[in-house]
């Protein structure tokens, strides 16, 4: 599914204006396949295809990817289009739910052992569902902190002042060492260790074993926050393979996160909000921007821009 990641940046309006085109196209080859092939594709079958779709272009088409509680709304909103399209005409109503009352009558074969099995499932799912919203939480409690609290409007690293909203890292530079925040989509399957890669791919090369010299210990040799130190913590370093964490950001909010660590954090990061060392005193700043560079290239991910 990979390769259906294709929307960077996506405003609402795009993605539902593009979801909305191939809805479009769903019910045009039903048409087809009705009037010109003969072939009737039940409402409720079409209905149930369009939302399966829907599904899926929400969790594997738009980049960054977006979280669960956003993809429930707009799945929400999908059905709702949809019973508005089943239920548009009398003929469409009546077709919709000719299969649904066809189980629910029936006295013989298949359409009635459907209704049977249902009718055995679905207390068992409701009860399921009612045991697992009531059953006691025996987790810990909820630390009120803020995960990715704000930053500031600009930084100082070993005497030099970077404003968030207008810095840009060095080393994301195309072949011809120019800046390219996209650059990553040409050279992400290329080989950093070649001697004779590419410029970025060796800025990629040189922040890997700056990373694996000092943060694999706790991000883990996979970057997934699972190191041979990180369960010491609470709670543990971040994930970067999870596209909750950097795929959400700016690279220079991570540039300012690595720089000053967890001593530096304002104060709605806290309580032990992150034990990570204010690396700014122990590598200089084209080594920090590398390290974060590697790990963008070695997740998949890319940097949000303000745009």
């Amino acid at each position: 599914m990979t390769g259906l990641k294709l929307v960077e940046g996506y405003m609402p309006i795009q993605m539902l204006g593009e979801m909305g085109l191939q809805a479009l196209l769903f019910i045009f080859i039903f048409y087809l396949l009705d009037k010109k092939m003969g072939i009737k594709v039940n409402k409720l079958l079409q209905a149930t295809l369009l939302f399966v779709y829907s599904i899926l272009y929400f969790r594997y088409r738009i980049y960054p990817p977006i979280p669960f509680s956003v993809r429930a709304i707009y799945a929400t909103m999908t059905l709702i289009g949809i019973f508005m399209w089943v239920s548009s005409t009398e003929e469409a109503w009546q077709d919709f739910r000719r299969p649904i009352i066809a189980v629910a009558d029936a006295t013989t074969g298949a359409a009635k052992m459907i209704r049977t099995v249902v009718i055995i499932l679905l207390p068992f799912l409701v009860g399921f569902m009612g045991y697992n919203s009531m059953k006691p939480n025996v987790d810990e409690p909820i630390e009120l902190r803020t995960v990715h609290p704000a930053p500031p409007a600009s930084t100082k690293v070993h005497g030099k002042t970077f404003v968030l909203q207008t810095a840009q890292s060095p080393f994301r530079v195309d072949n011809d060492g120019k800046y390219s925040d996209k650059v990553q989509n040409t050279y992400i399957d290329g080989n950093p260790w070649d001697e004779k890669a590419p410029p970025y791919l060796q800025y990629v090369r040189e922040g890997g074993q700056i990373f694996f010299q000092n943060c694999h210990w706790c991000h883990g040799d996979n970057l997934n926050g699972r190191g041979m130190f990180a369960f010491a913590f609470n709670p543990i370093p971040a994930n970067f393979t999870d596209p909750g964490t950097i795929a959400q950001l700016q690279e220079t909010f991570v540039f300012w996160r690595v720089a000053k660590g967890g001593l530096n954090l304002p104060r709605e990061g806290f309580p032990w909000a992150s034990v990570m060392p204010p690396w700014e005193q122990h590598l200089t700043t084209d080594e920090i921007w590398k390290v974060i560079l590697f790990e963008y290239w070695h997740t998949g991910y890319y940097p949000r821009t303000w745009d």
